[in-house]
């Protein structure tokens, strides 16, 4: 990999995980364009720029997190200990499904046919988006039942062409909770999944680095880009979600998929 390749990966990668367009559907996309054909540069830098990302949501969201935080562990039943246990409730199915579906999910992206996956994936994604646009504004708060099924929308977003935050933002609106709300709830739940998944691979990480041909350059490259970008499109994605403008993305999704399954078909 390229310096040039990953600063484009990185990029893609902080961008794409907020904007409600899924980042691991662009990452496959743009490795089929480069041709990255070595798996275990790939696994390498999915896990550092994902981490990248890990980070930029600890920076936009540092007060809320340090408040969680300290509430959680004064043991006193309060709004924020709610919340956080809330958060937990949350990342309950994505954790049984990767656990239990570890080598399933992974061999989807190793299919021949992966791009056409995407793209089918997308056109799912661009019609959640475009259903927000129905959705009558409310002001619900986040239980414990809508926490569970905000997470089985997390839970899809493994598939590659999924966005996890359009699929846990449009289930969160069509539930009626406030948009902010929903949001503020959809950006610090992923940090659980994200956080427990490269704890995992991180553990297997020293296999596949020393089978790995990239150097550190171009992985320093990339996730930098990704925290750089990651923090633009978080505070960008809390803006668009407040002024109700999700169902945009839909377009861009509806085309990208289009495109995606028409040349992925002919590969």
């Amino acid at each position: 990999m390229s310096w040039l390749e990953a600063l484009i990966l990185g990029l893609l990668q902080g961008l794409t995980e907020f904007l409600p367009v899924s980042s691991s559907g662009h990452l496959e996309l743009a490795g089929a364009i480069f041709k990255l054909e070595d798996p275990h540069d790939f696994f390498t830098f999915n896990i550092i720029v994902h981490g990248a990302t890990f980070l930029s949501v600890v920076v936009v969201f540092w007060k809320d997190i340090v408040s969680l935080a300290v509430n959680f562990f004064k043991f006193e039943w309060n709004p924020e200990m709610k919340f956080t246990l809330l958060l937990l409730a949350s990342a309950v199915p994505t954790a049984i499904v990767g656990l239990l579906f570890e080598e399933q999910i992974e061999s989807i992206f190793t299919e021949d046919n992966v791009v056409v996956i995407v793209g089918f994936m997308l056109l799912i994604t661009a019609t959640l988006l475009f259903l927000t646009r129905f959705v009558p504004k409310n002001d619900k708060d986040v239980t414990l039942k809508t926490a569970l099924i905000i997470g089985v929308a997390q839970t899809l977003a493994i598939l590659p062409g999924i966005s996890r935050s359009g699929a846990t933002i449009s289930t969160a609106l069509f539930f009626g909770i406030e948009r902010t709300k929903a949001i503020r709830f959809s950006f610090l739940m992923v940090l659980i999944p994200i956080f427990g998944a490269n704890f995992l691979k991180v553990i297997q990480m020293s296999e596949h680095t020393a089978e790995a041909s990239t150097t550190a350059g171009p992985m320093i490259i990339g996730a930098v880009a990704a925290f750089v970008a990651g923090v633009v499109a978080c505070k960008w994605m809390l803006n668009i979600v407040r002024r109700g403008k999700i169902e945009y993305f839909s377009i861009y999704c509806l085309i990208v998929g289009l495109t995606a399954i028409i040349i992925g078909s002919n590969m």
